[in-house]
């Protein structure tokens, strides 16, 4: 089945969309997509309210921190994408998606599509690969010169919220590279996004 999904950046006016998508549990553990954003010792001591207003703060700052997509109007799937120093955690040092150089954490054309979420009931449906391509889209009209992501090799189940990274397969299909190897199963991978 080909389902066709519509997808915008999510800006102060499409919040109440995010926010739907979500839920009232902030989607992945009262999680509000801040994971990347903040320090584990921040994070861990705000509650899932606190989240959800950094979040929405950070939305209503702009600019849009990812895209949302759309399936007859109703808010579907989130693709958080945008300048790799939007997400300070995913340039870590410590962590396997950190850059290959550290200057590429503050690199404006460097860019990262670091988390996926799709509405339960949409999942497993081969989705993923329509929101990759919406996010090479929006990093390319944003002016990213390459797209880093650093996937897992397997999940246990197609609709496992392990996928909130993306699997390997979606970006191997999109023409991703491997560019680094940390850690069995979590490839560092770049797409070159230069004309």
């Amino acid at each position: 089945m080909d389902i066709a999904l519509q997808f915008a950046p999510v800006t102060a006016d499409r919040w109440p969309d995010f926010e739907k998508l979500f839920g009232p549990n902030g989607a992945c553990c009262g999680c509000w997509c801040v994971a990347l954003r903040l320090p584990y010792a921040v994070r861990a001591n705000m509650s899932a309210g606190d989240r959800r207003a950094y979040m929405q703060a950070r939305v209503e700052s702009g600019p849009p921190p990812g895209i949302l997509g759309y399936s007859d109007h109703e808010p579907i799937a989130w693709v958080q994408v945008g300048p790799r120093a939007d997400v300070p955690q995913f340039n870590s040092p410590r962590t396997v998606s950190r850059p290959l150089e550290q200057s590429e954490a503050q690199d404006a054309g460097i860019w990262a599509v670091s988390c996926f979420f799709l509405s339960s009931r949409w999942r497993g449906r081969g989705l993923s690969h329509h929101m990759l391509a919406a996010a090479i889209d929006h990093a390319r009209v944003g002016g990213a010169r390459c797209l880093d992501a650093c996937p897992i090799d397997h999940a246990k189940q197609p609709k496992s919220v392990a996928l909130y990274i993306g699997a390997t397969a979606i970006f191997d299909a999109a023409g991703f590279e491997i560019v680094a190897r940390r850690k069995d199963g979590r490839p560092l991978m770049r797409l070159d996004l230069a004309p």
